[in-house]
């Protein structure tokens, strides 16, 4: 169901946390003699720091505060693998860098962001404060093509195939998104309210199960247990998401169940055969989406 949305999980993410004296509680604002305090931004990044990604992760940052100056700060922001590739940046709007190889990661390879914004200007009067490595390791090259058309999910490993799965995916009214989506949340339950990405009181799910977001506009891959069985492999009925058998509660020998357990944050899921137009590059993990040449065109550098 596209439009699912994570009411009841709270996500976490890399950041700070609010301000404060060595007591833990605010600092006072206005004390007689004290200085206002020159605004700062940081970069909230993803993939997280110590996690196993798959091969499709793409480097992201999200700015707290808007970025004018945006070569200074990409400047100051690096990507280095082992072993070495080209990594590129590519802006969406003032507040968000993605970073990027030319293709997927080869498996086996480190990552390491490295973020040197201490004391750069981002934009007049507001200066970075974030001076921070961070690594993370790419996996296994897991990849699923979903055939829309076909209503099936084929499922390879390293190139070899692991299993074909029947799939519903978006109906003629509410069709799933074309393209290469990238897996950046992992639930084995949540809850999915249709009337908060504007489908008003059409579902309201408590307990999705083996649910994994594609796309920040609320598409995911989920387990389905109140469709027909026959539905899967022979019709599409959702509102825009892949749906894979399921049974109430999750069943962990399910299609659903089993793709969940081979599914790491950072795999991707290519849709092809819909009546949909190509996911957008900054919808989600969607960056892959765009040619090199249209990647490269984004960096301020």
């Amino acid at each position: 169901m596209l439009a699912a949305v994570l009411a009841a999980v709270a996500v976490g993410t890399a950041g700070c946390g609010p301000g404060g004296g060595a007591d833990g509680k605010p600092d006072r604002a206005g004390a007689a003699g004290s200085a206002r305090p020159q605004p700062t931004f940081i970069g909230v990044f993803s993939p997280e720091k110590g996690s196993t990604v798959g091969t499709g992760a793409i480097v992201s940052l999200d700015f707290t505060r808007p970025i004018t100056a945006r070569a200074a700060v990409e400047r100051a922001i690096t990507v280095t693998s082992s072993p070495p590739v080209e990594v590129v940046g590519h802006w969406f709007g003032d507040q968000r860098l993605d970073l990027r190889p030319a293709a997927f990661w080869r498996p086996g390879t480190v990552v390491t962001l490295h973020l040197r914004l201490r004391g750069v200007q981002g934009a007049p009067g507001v200066r970075g404060t974030q001076s921070k490595d961070v690594s993370f390791t790419v996996g296994r090259d897991q990849r699923s093509l979903v055939d829309a058309a076909a209503h099936t999910m084929t499922v390879t490993r390293g190139g070899r195939l692991l299993r074909v799965l029947p799939v519903s995916a978006g109906s003629p009214q509410h069709t799933t998104y074309n393209g290469i989506m990238v897996i950046s949340e992992k639930y084995l339950v949540t809850r999915m309210n249709g009337s908060t990405v504007g489908f008003g009181g059409e579902y309201d799910i408590p307990d999705v199960p083996h649910a994994m977001r594609l796309t920040s506009s609320g598409t995911f891959v989920h387990g389905n247990y109140w469709s027909p069985p026959g539905v899967f492999g022979t019709r599409n009925v959702s509102h825009g998401c892949i749906g894979l058998q399921d049974r109430k509660g999750g069943g962990a020998d399910t299609p659903a169940g089993w793709f969940y357990r081979q599914s790491m944050i950072g795999d991707t899921v290519e849709v092809v055969g819909s009546q949909d137009e190509t996911v957008a590059p900054d919808n989600g993990e969607g960056g892959w989406n765009l040619s090199w040449p249209q990647w490269t065109a984004g960096s301020a550098l």
